[in-house]
């Protein structure tokens, strides 16, 4: 996460090395090569996936947690872009 001085709007950068990309997967994870996201650091996960679902967005994958700091989701959102929910944990 790169954030500027001060605080404010944070930009997760990220590569993945797992699972090796499957070219023209119509049910692609958010990791796959060539597939681009958005991600956005929300207070309440569950509460905001909830929200989404109800919109009609489901989740890809489930949700997960990284190294005991964030708790992490991916969801479908609008024309097939993988939006990344965060909430920072503790």
């Amino acid at each position: 996460m790169l954030g500027p001085p001060g605080g404010g709007t944070r930009l997760e950068l990220s590569s993945f090395v797992r699972p090796d990309h499957e070219p023209g997967s119509p049910t692609a994870m958010a990791n796959e090569l060539g597939l681009r996201n958005v991600a956005f650091e929300v207070d309440d996960l569950h509460a905001a996936v909830d929200r989404l679902d109800a919109d009609g967005y489901g989740l890809v994958g489930d949700i997960g947690q990284y190294e005991r700091i964030w708790r992490m989701a991916y969801v479908r959102g609008p024309e097939g872009i993988i939006v990344s929910l965060a909430e920072r944990m503790g």
